[in-house]
């Protein structure tokens, strides 16, 4: 079973990255973009037919290792 999970920055936890990303865009005339946050996106194929177990086992993991939790959150989808 394959599962996605997207961890982004907590809000108020500086995100130079995505400025960097922003400040360019609006170099190149997108100029309505305000603001950029960067993150990570993983797929994770997952050996378990339950889906419930399957979310169960990303979530440990990203615990453990995908997210920084003192100032990442992550979101199974």
């Amino acid at each position: 079973m394959k599962i996605k999970v997207v961890v982004t920055l907590k809000n108020g936890v500086l995100d130079p990255q995505g400025k960097a990303i922003q400040q360019t865009l609006n170099g190149m005339n997108f100029d309505k973009v305000s603001d950029v946050r960067q993150g990570k996106f993983f797929e994770i194929e997952v050996k378990e037919n339950d889906e419930t177990k399957a979310k169960s086992l990303v979530d440990e993991m990203c615990k453990k290792l995908l997210a920084n939790l003192v100032i990442e959150d992550y979101k199974i989808v």
